[in-house]
């Protein structure tokens, strides 16, 4: 194999650059339509490694690439120590870019492409899965997730989640970087990519779709940005007392909207209970606060109505590693140091919550968690007929963060047959349909407003509440079949290789026979 068209020193900065390409699908780029071809540009350097151990270290500085990209805004915060996190997650694609040289180098057959089309996009997935772990760093940024604006994909989402949105768009790559590069096997790279459009094609036809059920009245109040926690709550009461007389069915503030602890601040809590019947709706607030009936700092989402607290409190379960928590601080403690890393450690919920007020069930999420798809998935399994999620990202107010952190309430929606709010302190809020679709206007960064949209409600259950993470065991399965192949193969070919040397001087023709019969060829 001939080595990469391009000087030695620049070498490690081509996969760096193809690895980083991915990341102009997703807001504020959003040129969705890229992320089909995104990854041909890596793909091919993958191929064109000189060998399989050159494609894995290429796989790595690709990922590294990718996440670092795609995490760029976080550099305020964590400063170097972004680098570190980046080449740490881009370890992941590590064993990807060797399978990709293994697929794809040479001249594949047909076999081994169609083989390729599977295993290539099952390897991506795993390296999602594993990131997709919340201790380190949580699903932020899957490929799918670039088409949180696309109907079609909004439609597979439904049936197989991101997981198969991603699967596809890598499948689309592999083909597109087949097509380019061995052009013997242009006839399976066809008919692949109409299977694709087929799948697509039956899933819109075929796939269950929610089922109307009237609609609901929700208020979103964007308080805006702020100097203090006392400024932040009177805000939020002049914002939501324009909504008197509107009639709003629920009314939420994003994250940290309260910065005290209401079981020791009664007086806020009266305060609240008049803006619940000023508006006549229940208050769904955050509060980012000290607790005094146990120790340590929780963010919880706390339904307030005319009487006062109702009891109904959700704690966040999943947090924001160095940004509410340090992983392992005994050891990277020092990140405080150098960034805006917590420097107390946040503590986590037990369990979700479906809330009810006035005879709508609600499922909260807070802020990062509506990164996860089996969080959403739960609580539409569990009876919510809304997900709210209260969020806030005025770190990065002025980064691609906060409009990324909105589209992930369209996959969410889609996934669940669920109208979902994505209501935040500072921006961006939005509101979604239970097919994905937005329902309203969003409120952009520069707004401080309490806005009302009637949102659309549904019942039945998409398939991807039932059989969840279906795409993911089905990739995991094919990897794992394609290592036994791989196995069994290696062991013939040790076998046939040890009856070569046995058999000696005079034996050396018989033995080499028995080897080209034993091995197949790669195709």
């Amino acid at each position: 194999m001939r080595p990469w068209p391009a000087p030695r020193w620049a070498r490690p900065a081509l996969p760096l650059v193809a690895g980083a390409l991915p990341v102009l699908a997703f807001p504020e780029p959003a040129l969705w339509w890229l992320a089909y071809v995104a990854l041909v540009p890596w793909l091919l350097l993958l191929r064109a490694a000189p060998s399989g151990r050159a494609a894995a270290f290429a796989g790595w500085l690709g990922g590294t690439g990718f996440m670092l990209a795609m995490h760029h805004w976080l550099m305020p915060s964590l400063h170097v120590f972004i680098l570190l996190l980046a080449a740490l997650l881009g370890l992941l694609w590590l064993p990807w870019g060797w399978l990709v040289h293994r697929l794809l180098a040479g001249t594949p057959g047909g076999g081994r492409l169609a083989a390729a089309v599977v295993l290539i996009p099952s390897g991506w997935l795993l390296a999602e899965l594993v990131r997709s772990w919340e201790y380190l760093g949580g699903p932020w940024g899957l490929l799918g997730a670039s088409q949180w604006d696309v109907r079609p994909a909004l439609r597979l989402a439904s049936v197989g989640g991101v997981w198969l949105v991603s699967f596809l768009v890598v499948a689309v790559n592999t083909v597109a970087a087949a097509l380019l590069a061995v052009p013997r096997a242009r006839r399976v790279a066809v008919v692949s990519l109409v299977s694709v459009a087929v799948l697509t094609g039956a899933v819109w036809l075929w796939a269950p779709r929610p089922e109307p059920a009237g609609s609901t009245r929700i208020a979103v109040v964007q308080i805006g940005e702020t100097q203090s926690r006392q400024e932040r709550f009177e805000r939020g009461e002049e914002l939501t007392r324009q909504l008197a007389g509107r009639h709003p069915d629920l009314v939420v503030w994003g994250e940290s909207s309260v910065g005290y602890d209401l079981g020791s601040h009664p007086a806020l809590v009266r305060r609240l209970a008049a803006l619940s019947r000023l508006t006549d709706a229940p208050l769904l607030v955050n509060v980012d606060s000290r607790r005094a009936d146990r120790p340590g700092i929780y963010k919880s989402s706390i339904l307030v109505d005319e009487h006062g607290l109702t009891g109904q409190r959700y704690d966040k379960m999943r947090l924001v590693p160095f940004g509410e928590y340090v992983p392992a601080r005994s050891l990277l403690g020092w990140a405080t140091s150098v960034g805006r890393a917590a420097d107390e450690d946040r503590r986590r919920g037990q369990e979700p919550v479906v809330m009810r007020a006035d005879g709508l069930r609600f499922g909260p999420l807070v802020c990062f968690e509506t990164a996860f798809p089996d969080m959403s998935r739960h609580l539409a399994a569990d009876g919510a007929q809304i997900l709210v999620a209260q969020s806030s990202t005025s770190t990065f107010q002025h980064t691609w963060a906060p409009e990324q952190h909105a589209t992930l309430g369209a996959l969410r929606a889609a996934e669940s047959g669920r109208p979902m709010v994505h209501a935040t302190l500072t921006g961006v809020s939005a509101l979604y349909g239970p097919d994905g679709e937005r329902a309203g206007a969003p409120m952009g960064t520069e707004t401080s407003a309490a806005r009302l949209t009637e949102v659309p409600m549904a019942t039945g259950t998409t398939l991807y509440v039932r059989l969840g993470d279906w795409t993911v065991w089905l990739a995991l399965s094919s990897l794992a079949a394609y290592g036994a192949v791989e196995g069994v193969r290696a062991v013939r070919g040790r076998g046939a290789d040890s009856r070569l040397r046995s058999g000696g001087q005079g034996g050396r023709g018989k033995g080499r026979a028995e080897f080209s019969s034993t091995v197949p060829a790669r195709r």
